[in-house]
């Protein structure tokens, strides 16, 4: 059964249409990703759900219930910002309770005390926030969040300002506390490897508008036009006719083809191609190379255009810059798009 309902919801600004017409729907303990540029939406679309914006058309249903024309605190929800937004003057232990306090709860300490094991922040009871990391501080917004047990988690870029270590960490903590939960949460993020490591389900947001939803696998595997192609995967996304004068074919139809850059290989010119029925050919040269950690990116021109190959980084059969070579192109990789 359907959990949360966006139903044809716009928001404008100053007649500036920041969500135009958003629908979507979320099942109860799933993770779900508003992905998308800075500008696009996702964050008013988030703050919209919370009850921080008023929307001025559609509707926003949790568990059933029309929350659209509801204050925050009535709608059962818990919000995490990426500023934390922590009580300076209150201890970890108080600022876990706020909300129960607020909501006049019983059994306040052993609730805090539960969520705060939770996070693994055990022995940071009485610390203050300047006193806390920031995957810390972090965590405690999370727990202060989750004590209320709020039907919605919502985060908003909570990861953005930490270092790439205690990033990853806490993906995978936060990932492990709303499976453990069983907890329906909405994330916004820009970074699309994020959206994929954390993701049940993506939303791809441009200009206010979903422009294709679907599971990180079939989001990266199937984009549906030149944007998600270009802003999921790094494909090499390259306009047909460009693409089918440069394979010598005319098998590819749309506007524009997109290929992934590690279904591509590069053999040296000068040796043997075997079993390439299956495969288009185009020779170029290495322009750049590029070290990300274990992968290699290969820039190679090709008659003026440039195709991305990613290899995973050996001591053995590494290709140097300038060198000739012939780009593999599998067929059943290669997708047609048509904008």
């Amino acid at each position: 059964m359907t959990y949360v309902t966006i139903d044809q919801v716009t928001k404008k600004y100053d007649n500036q249409v920041v969500l135009n017409n958003i629908s979507l729907t979320l099942q109860k303990g799933e993770f779900a990703t508003l992905l998308g540029q800075s500008g696009c939406g996702k964050s008013t679309l988030l703050r919209s759900i919370a009850g921080l914006e008023e929307v001025d058309v559609g509707n926003i249903f949790v568990d059933q219930k029309n929350i659209t024309h509801l204050s925050p605190r009535q709608r059962e929800v818990g919000m995490v910002f990426q500023a934390y937004a922590l009580f300076p003057n209150m201890t970890v232990f108080d600022n876990i309770a706020y909300g129960l306090k607020m909501k006049k709860e019983k059994n306040i300490k052993s609730k805090v005390q539960n969520m705060i094991d939770m996070v693994d922040l055990t022995g940071k009871e009485g610390s203050y926030p300047h006193q806390l990391s920031g995957g810390q501080q972090q965590r405690v917004a999370l727990a202060r969040a989750l004590v209320i047990e709020p039907k919605v988690l919502l985060l908003d870029e909570p990861l953005s300002a930490l270092d790439a270590k205690i990033r990853k960490n806490l993906q995978k903590e936060l990932k492990r506390i709303q499976r453990e939960l069983d907890i329906t949460t909405i994330f916004v993020t820009h970074d699309q490897e994020e959206a994929m490591t954390m993701s049940d389900k993506i939303f791809i947001m441009n200009e206010g508008n979903i422009v294709q939803s679907g599971s990180p696998s079939e989001i990266y595997v199937s984009p549906i036009n030149s944007f998600v192609a270009k802003f999921i995967g790094n494909y090499n996304v390259i306009n047909i006719d460009v693409f089918n004068k440069l394979v010598h074919s005319t098998e590819m139809k749309g506007q524009d083809v997109a290929i992934r850059p590690e279904v591509l290989q590069l053999v040296p010119v000068g040796n043997d191609i075997h079993d390439q029925q299956d495969k288009w050919t185009a020779k170029g040269l290495i322009k750049d190379i590029t070290m990300t950690g274990n992968v290699l990116r290969y820039d190679v021109e090709v008659d003026g255009t440039i195709f991305y190959v990613d290899s995973l980084h050996h001591q053995w059969g590494l290709l140097d810059k300038g060198t000739s070579v012939q780009i593999l192109i599998p067929k059943k990789e290669c997708i047609s798009l048509k904008n």
